[in-house]
């Protein structure tokens, strides 16, 4: 399946290479008890950076140079002795064009934690017939361009497509519009009572255990920064609202 349709990049605003910026690391050695270049660039970073967490070191694309997944979502990478660190966006230049492979290596993430997650505490709408493809939306309820995308969701499911809702009450829990997704998702019919409150209509007041806390942590977890977050299956987020047409031609089904 084609998704070319929604490759693109965005160069750094500095482009004297934000990615280049380099972390002076090299006052630190390395002790003799760590032999790996995961130990070694884990100790550095955790000696130098108190509190930052490394979860992960793989190798890069980039002989030599280590990418590094800590709990800062900002990507770095790190040389294999440690001394050297980069933080930014790594971009490879090829006979297509220009290829982020930072936003790529994000999106095998993203996906990991989306497949994780229970599906049955989604508001899903599922496909007419033949489930083509599946999407995962961080939504705002008042969100204007969500509510634009919702009104498509017939023709969404028309074309194949599964839309599986994750709460992103933008101003954050304890406010209005997160109590409003609540009483969605503890409503006896949850897709009534998110037509009814997609339309701005008022949706009575409901409370019960509930994943919209839940949900919203998640979506800062995959880097959501606005709604409609549109997280397709290979983990590619596309920020914004697209027409459902458009969203089907991108994948493929038209």
């Amino acid at each position: 399946m084609s998704l070319s349709f929604f490759r693109f990049f965005s160069l750094p605003s500095s482009f004297a290479l934000t990615a280049g910026l380099v972390l002076g690391l090299a006052t630190i050695a390395p002790t003799a008890y760590a032999e790996s270049a995961e130990d070694v660039i884990t100790q550095r970073l955790g000696d130098t950076v108190p509190g930052l967490k490394v979860n992960s070191v793989t190798e890069s694309a980039v002989p030599g140079l280590y990418e590094v997944r800590t709990n800062n979502r900002s990507m770095i990478y790190a040389t294999e002795d440690g001394e050297y660190i980069i933080a930014g966006e790594m971009l490879q230049l090829t006979d297509e064009g220009v290829v982020n492979i930072t936003e790529k290596g994000r999106s095998g993430e993203r996906a990991k934690l989306l497949s994780e997650y229970d599906e049955g505490q989604l508001i899903t709408y599922p496909a007419d017939g033949e489930e083509k493809a599946v999407v995962g939306v961080f939504t705002d309820i008042d969100c204007p361009y969500c509510r634009k995308l919702h009104d498509e969701m017939a023709r969404l499911n028309e074309l194949g497509i599964t839309v599986n809702y994750y709460a992103y009450p933008r101003s954050g829990p304890g406010t209005p519009s997160f109590r409003k997704y609540e009483s969605v998702w503890c409503a006896d019919d949850q897709q009534a009572a998110m037509n009814q409150a997609k339309a701005g209509e008022t949706v009575p007041q409901a409370s019960c255990d509930n994943p919209v806390a839940e949900q919203f942590q998640l979506g800062g977890q995959v880097g959501v920064s606005g709604t409609p977050a549109i997280v397709l299956e290979d983990g590619k987020m596309i920020n914004g609202y697209v027409p459902a047409d458009k969203l089907a031609e991108g994948l493929g089904l038209m």
